[in-house]
């Protein structure tokens, strides 16, 4: 999302607020104003919004039974190795995800 004013900049800034209507009523106003005017930033929030109901429909969906037996099974693995104490100890790199810049 790049910003082409000040008040484009405050709406992008805003816009998860916006979306999730955390602003106080003159703030959401302003910014409905400014979207509803502003293409790029119209585009951004519908965009958003999509994501954001995307995300929300995913997290309600079961996952397919083979996948979550498969889950189910090496977590007992895990569970049985730990308590027999033949549990190795694995090295993980920790990876930071960084959002994407403009």
């Amino acid at each position: 999302m790049s910003a082409h004013g000040p008040d484009c900049v405050r709406a992008l800034d805003s816009l998860y607020l916006f979306i999730d209507r955390e602003l106080d009523e003159a703030s959401w106003d302003e910014i409905h104003a400014h979207i509803a005017d502003c293409e790029p930033c119209l585009t951004a929030f519908d965009l958003e919004k999509m994501v954001k109901t995307l995300v929300a429909r995913s997290c309600t969906e079961s996952a397919p039974a083979p996948l979550r037996d498969r889950v189910l099974t090496s977590i007992r693995t895990v569970s049985i190795e730990i308590s027999e104490n033949t549990y190795t100890e694995h090295s993980f790199t920790e990876t930071t995800i960084e959002p994407p810049r403009d």
